[in-house]
């Protein structure tokens, strides 16, 4: 088992993957490690040969907010107008060429989501070298840095190639140009690939997907056997007539039958609305309708029913629908727990204690509330960054109570209480021994432009002291 590599697209799929996998063997799938995600197997690989990507094993992957920071960051320092390359479009200009596995170095010719300018590819360069000396990558690095590796140094190829012998994908019409070459590479010596996939099911080309991967399997692979699972055992015969007929104009396919043992079921309807206040309204009658059982049919409770929409904004008119007749519903999907603002902002501190070097991190974090640091402050040098630190930690923890609980529910109190233990520590710059007592917070009020002085106890909120106008109260 340990020699069998087993890849998917989402951290969902690869646990249900292992789930039947080892129901299939009646035990646990501990016997192979080489089953997940694409960036999930990218990052064990990486670790293990960091070096040479320019990287130390304990790199950081940086997510979505931390790369448009560092963007930012680089757009300001080489004087380009923000507005010309916004950080956001140039994100996705990047993310798109290491899909396509272009690094700076072979960039050059290539062609992104824009035309491809000078300055994107200098941008690019800049940011792939700010990475290393941070220690980090994105999560289009994982695979870009894996097809480098492999391209470069053929004995480490050669090693996996050896140890991966079979390999199995799932959802093969998905994969982008460095999932596809990363395959490719592993395969090549032993040609034991076996894909599934749909090209009528590729949707995220939007996404860097090539449905010509599974296009040209076979050319691929010479020799290779193709089946098609054409049974359906979800959906009626009315909807795959239906899907069969639009999916059949399309041009490049490799051509399938659907056909399904499932009897009965309401015909396709198509309904057309002026605009999304009268789709809702339609919509809740519909609702409504069903749930009294007055078009025929049995009663059908609200948990059988499903709406499903494209984007999170399209919700909104159902919401303010829903609310307004009344009608119970759940919201599936919503913002995730680690995209919290709280939630953001205390592992981003938890990520600087870790790793200094993250220092930049603190951008995000300067008015929610004040760290107390500036634009100087947040500079790289490491003498300043490293007192810049220290302070902003000891106020971020002195304030982690002044605020209230940082993080909501049980686990809040710990957090907090931790924080402001790991503050009293790293405020180096402060009084120990009085830090071990009490720490103390300035407060400048607004009213009379005057100060105030609390002292807060070692766990707990603090306690304000009666101030004097013009002077101090001890």
């Amino acid at each position: 088992p340990n020699e069998i590599l087993s890849v998917t697209f989402t951290n969902k799929a690869a646990r249900e993957m292992k789930e039947r996998v080892g129901r299939i063997l009646g035990g646990g799938v501990e016997g192979m490690p080489w089953m997940g995600t694409f960036h999930s197997i990218s990052v064990k690989i990486l670790r293990r040969h960091a070096e040479l990507a320019g990287l130390k094993s304990n790199f950081t992957i940086l997510d979505t907010d931390d790369q448009l920071r560092l963007l930012k960051q680089l757009i300001a320092a080489a004087n380009i107008d923000e507005k010309r390359w916004p950080a956001r479009m140039l994100a996705g200009i990047i993310d798109g060429w290491k899909n396509r596995a272009l690094t700076p170095a072979t960039r050059a010719g290539g062609r992104g989501r824009r035309p491809s300018t000078t300055a994107g590819t200098e941008l690019y360069a800049a940011y792939q070298e700010r990475l290393r000396t941070l220690n980090a990558a994105d999560f289009g690095d994982l695979l870009l840095h894996m097809v480098t590796i492999f391209q470069a140094h053929p004995d480490v190829l050669a090693q996996y190639q050896r140890w991966l012998r079979y390999i199995l994908v799932d959802e093969y019409q998905d994969t982008n140009v460095a999932q596809y070459l990363w395959l490719r590479l592993l395969a090549q010596a032993h040609q034991n690939i076996c894909c599934v996939g749909d090209d009528d099911q590729s949707i995220y080309g939007w996404r860097g997907a090539e449905v010509g991967n599974i296009l040209r399997f076979e050319k691929d692979f010479p020799g290779a056997t193709v089946i098609r699972l054409e049974q359906n055992y979800r959906s009626t015969a009315h909807i795959l007539a239906a899907a069969s007929g639009v999916i059949a104009a399309n041009q490049g396919r490799l051509g399938k039958t659907l056909w399904t043992a499932a009897e009965g079921g309401e015909k396709v309807r198509l309904i057309g609305h002026w605009d999304g206040e009268e789709e809702a309204r339609w919509i809740g009658e519909e609702v409504e309708a069903l749930q009294r059982g007055t078009r025929g049919l049995d009663p059908v409770g609200l948990d059988d029913m499903a709406i499903l929409v494209r984007a999170s904004h399209q919700m909104r008119a159902f919401e303010d629908r829903f609310l307004t007749i009344g009608l119970p519903y759940r919201v599936i999907g919503g913002p995730r727990f680690y995209e919290r603002l709280e939630i953001r902002d205390a592992m981003a501190y938890f990520r600087l204690a870790v790793s200094p070097t993250m220092i930049w991190r603190l951008n995000a974090l300067s008015t929610r509330p004040s760290a107390g640091l500036g634009d100087k402050a947040q500079q790289d040098d490491p003498a300043h960054g490293a007192r810049a630190r220290r302070r902003a930690a000891g106020r971020r923890a002195r304030g982690c109570w002044r605020d209230g609980r940082l993080i909501g529910g049980k686990g809040g109190g710990a957090v907090c209480a931790g924080a402001c233990r790991s503050g009293a520590r790293t405020a180096g710059d402060a009084d120990r021994a009085g830090a071990r007592r009490a720490r103390i917070n300035h407060v400048r009020t607004g009213r009379d432009r005057s100060w105030t002085k609390a002292a807060i106890p070692r766990c707990g909120r603090p306690t304000r002291r009666p101030r004097r106008r013009g002077g101090w109260r001890t």
